[in-house]
């Protein structure tokens, strides 16, 4: 996520100081559903051509790094999408 959009957030907190939830402006929301949506367009076309072995691969690779423990912060998977 780029600079610009992360000074839109707002995060909301409780009494006790923790984070809650959070407010995206509209147009960002609005932004960020639209481009979670080409990209989700844009996945499915890659998996039509890709060898359905090579998806039950991937996936099962990918369980075995959650397991473990191999898991990656939220923060990294924003790397690259700007919206």
């Amino acid at each position: 996520m780029n600079t610009e959009v992360r000074k839109l957030v707002q995060y909301v907190t409780n009494a006790q100081g923790e984070t809650t939830g959070v407010l995206v402006p509209l147009n960002v929301w609005e932004n960020l559903l639209k481009s979670l949506q080409d990209f989700a367009d844009e996945i499915g076309q890659i998996d039509e051509a890709e060898p359905k072995e090579q998806i039950l691969a991937d996936l099962q690779d990918s369980l075995r790094q959650v397991k473990a423990g191999q898991t990656f912060p939220i923060s990294e998977l924003w790397d690259g999408i700007d919206v």
